[in-house]
């Protein structure tokens, strides 16, 4: 996207008033989103994102800017704004940048761009019709498939010049089920790192459809969960997310160098039960959450953060390690180039354990079965957390018995950790996006099944 060359004067315009550190970020992306409502294509939206992001340190003081102006003048003009913020002292030596080869783990058989939007709805069309005709109580659905191109460029005054290519795709249902006036909601969604080829077997589009409606029907037909305080247990893919959001973000840079985190200098200790083993991998093949680098220009790695309940690590960026002591880790993401990079997750799941799934439920003579999460809130200082459960069951004798609506699930992250004592052999993943301080980025979640000794269940 932009040359070596003018990269390099652009890094020593940024670092001319005394930065140890200078980064330029650019990216040309273009967003291709088609929704559908009623049979009926409601949308079809093409959005391009083209810009570049300039970023100097000195020490622990940051400054940031953005530019859509990328020509060398433009470039050149937005680097002297962030380093006349900083303004302390010389220019640094001449800048020199060797590009870099980190190779490509996620290969794309089918561009997106290159297949025609009547291709695409065909594959939202199958979706839809199979969550619309999967039952007479289905009374709306909607759903639409989203293609992502996504072109960055990293310099910085270690001497990194690299650029790549990530392409995604994922496909959404929602449907809503009315039986005796109750109505609710269901939905899947599945995506990849992956061009059209997605569609043609890892992901059936028709599977998709009934999974929402099935769900939206399932709930439809419910009772109330009732509350209190028992055993839970949390099925494989999504579930992961209660991982994600309740310890996750506590494990990343962005608190922990701060000292706001409930796992501060905790490395080495035992902060969950000796079954659990968590980990965030960016460099799985094809998912949802990989990158090749991060958009620091780290090689991306698998992070084993929790080893049979001991912390062995966190998720660290460049000014985090700063602050932190600690080298970078290959989790600096941003949504775009106007955000400022901080250290976010990629692919993080609880590993597989020994325990079967038979076991695990048998295991609960009265409980809750909570196999598909939903959204939810959490505070990273402290790890409390609400979750809603999008499909919920009530365990009796060890069995899968009601389903129920309406529950949630709270807590503390680390004393849930804690408390996770069978882990389940099937690891699955779902996709989401995870929202923070530098924007909306692509993640995946995933456990196999677990269960949590108690846990307060919210309901009525």
């Amino acid at each position: 996207m932009i040359s070596r060359s003018v990269c390099e004067r652009v890094l020593s315009a940024a670092a001319s008033t005394g930065a140890d550190y200078a980064e330029l970020f650019a990216e040309r992306s273009l967003e291709h989103n088609i929704s559908m409502v009623s049979d009926k294509v409601d949308k079809i939206q093409d959005t391009t994102i083209a810009g570049a992001g300039i970023r100097v340190f000195l020490g622990l003081r940051s400054v940031a800017a953005s530019t859509v102006d990328t020509s060398e003048e433009g470039l050149i003009r937005c680097a002297l704004q962030a380093a006349s913020a900083l303004a302390q002292g010389k220019a640094a030596a001449d800048i020199r940048l060797r590009e870099r080869l980190y190779g490509d783990a996620h290969p794309v058989r089918i561009v997106p761009s290159s297949v025609s939007n009547e291709e695409k709805i065909a594959v939202l069309r199958k979706a839809y019709r199979a969550a619309r005709s999967y039952d007479k109580t289905i009374k709306q659905v909607t759903g639409n498939l989203l293609t992502v191109d996504h072109n960055i460029l990293v310099a910085n005054t270690e001497g990194t010049y690299a650029q790549d290519r990530q392409i995604r795709t994922r496909l959404g249902i929602q449907s809503i089920a009315e039986i005796n006036g109750e109505t609710q909601t269901g939905s899947c969604h599945r995506g990849a790192r992956m061009g059209m080829e997605l569609y043609e077997g890892p992901v059936n589009p028709i599977a998709i459809g009934h999974y929402a409606s099935r769900q939206a029907i399932t709930m439809a037909g419910a009772g109330y969960c009732p509350a209190g305080v028992m055993p839970v247990v949390i099925d494989n893919g999504f579930g992961g997310v209660i991982f994600h959001e309740a310890c996750g973000h506590s494990l990343e840079a962005s608190s922990v160098a701060y000292g706001t985190s409930q796992f501060c200098g905790k490395l080495g200790q035992v902060i969950a039960n000796e079954k659990v083993t968590a980990i965030d991998d960016g460099t799985i093949p094809n998912a949802w959450g990989s990158v090749n680098f991060d958009d620091e220009g780290t090689p991306s790695r698998r992070n084993v953060l929790i080893d049979k309940g001991v912390l062995k690590s966190y998720m660290i960026d460049k000014m985090g390690g700063r602050r932190m002591n600690m080298a970078p880790t290959g989790n600096a993401r941003r949504q775009n180039y106007g955000y400022v990079t901080t250290s976010r997750m990629t692919n993080t799941f609880i590993a597989e354990g020994s325990d079967s799934n038979d076991d695990i439920l048998a295991s609960v003579d009265y409980g809750f079965y909570a196999k598909d999460m939903g959204g939810g809130s959490v505070n990273p200082a402290t790890g409390e957390f609400n979750f809603a459960v999008r499909e919920g069951y009530m365990i009796r004798g060890g069995k899968i018995a009601e389903p129920v609506r309406g529950a949630s699930l709270v807590g503390k992250g680390s004393e849930i950790i804690m408390k996770i004592d069978m882990v389940g052999k099937y690891l699955e993943m779902g996709q989401g996006m995870c929202g923070s301080s530098s924007g909306s980025i692509p993640t995946n979640v995933g456990q196999p099944m677990i269960r949590v000794s108690s846990i307060t269940v919210g309901g009525r």
